[in-house]
């Protein structure tokens, strides 16, 4: 893990941090501890543990003219650029040095330029919100987060941003050093899919590169993983959350499947778009159909 240079690291704010606040409470046990169960965690970034200010660049069709965009506006008309809508006369650049997720993506820094301690636009943008006075950028599945890595939950990043793992882990260091976070995860997994040695390992051969199918391959493998380190066991539960809809349905299509194949084991969809928090559990009926039922939020620990 890249850790954070004397030249890099940033200056602690003044202010208390929420973790000071109170005598610190005892850690909880997996819900399944004593029948040899773990609970896992797995999450999305953007919108999702963290808002944060990187924009997204729509450019025109004819001019070029950029606009930049919000990940969570764009989440909400992804589906509609470059077709109907208000930004039917856009379209997505996928360069990744000048395109429209170019701040979602790591640049190639001289040696000097680390040097003086020039950081990675996701840790600016993270630090930039880490600094302020509220906690207007956590996002709906903050708390959610914070439980899991305070318990020492296994926990995986299952993000759209094409960083390198070790920038993302470089994230969660900054969270620890300005005490939003007590230590950092137990990281069970991190994939930052656009990130493309990380996109290689999950689309299979001539597979274009979607983002929710990326994601659906990173929780199977998260499940993989979470079987090789800790056992085949019946009373593992294994919860996913994300802000995308479309993200959700096929989150929900990959947990569905690994439902059937591990039918004993607990599978969660937690959507929380537009700032919600709907967790539902996955259920097979007697003809291997999934049916959704609500869950009270905390009832995946």
């Amino acid at each position: 893990m890249r850790r954070l240079s004397r030249a890099s690291k940033p200056m602690k704010p003044a202010a208390v941090s929420q973790l000071s606040l109170g005598i610190e409470k005892s850690r909880e046990p997996d819900r399944n501890f004593n029948k040899g169960g773990r609970s896992f965690y797995f999450f999305d970034f953007d919108d999702n543990i963290a808002c944060l200010s990187t924009p997204i660049i729509l450019f025109h069709k004819q001019t070029g003219q950029p606009v930049e965009l919000s990940s969570q506006q764009f989440a909400e008309v992804s589906e509609s650029i470059g077709k109907y809508g208000p930004f039917q006369d856009f379209q997505l650049d996928f360069d990744d040095h000048s395109g429209s997720f170019q701040y979602f993506r790591d640049k190639s820094f001289k040696v000097i330029d680390r040097l003086l301690g020039k950081q990675q636009t996701f840790l600016k943008d993270l630090e930039s919100a880490l600094v302020k006075k509220d906690f207007i950028w956590q996002g709906p599945s903050w708390s959610c987060f914070h439980h899991a890595v305070y318990n020492q939950r296994p926990v995986s990043l299952i993000t759209a941003r094409g960083h390198a793992p070790e920038t993302m882990q470089a994230g969660m260091e900054l969270m620890v050093y300005y005490g939003y976070l007590p230590h950092v995860p137990n990281y069970l997994s991190v994939f930052p899919v656009s990130h493309p040695p990380t996109m290689n390992q999950l689309k299979d051969e001539g597979q274009a590169p979607d983002i929710a199918q990326l994601k659906q391959a990173a929780i199977r493998k998260s499940v993989e993983t979470a079987l090789q380190q800790y056992g085949n066991n019946p009373h593992h539960r294994f919860g996913m959350s994300d802000d995308d809809p479309k993200n959700v349905r096929l989150i929900f299509d990959e947990m569905t499947r690994l439902k059937r194949q591990y039918t004993e084991m607990s599978f969660f969809v937690i959507s929380t778009h537009q700032g919600q928090f709907v967790k539902r559990e996955i259920f097979l009926d007697s003809e291997n159909r999934p049916q959704l039922q609500a869950q009270e939020q905390l009832s995946l620990f």
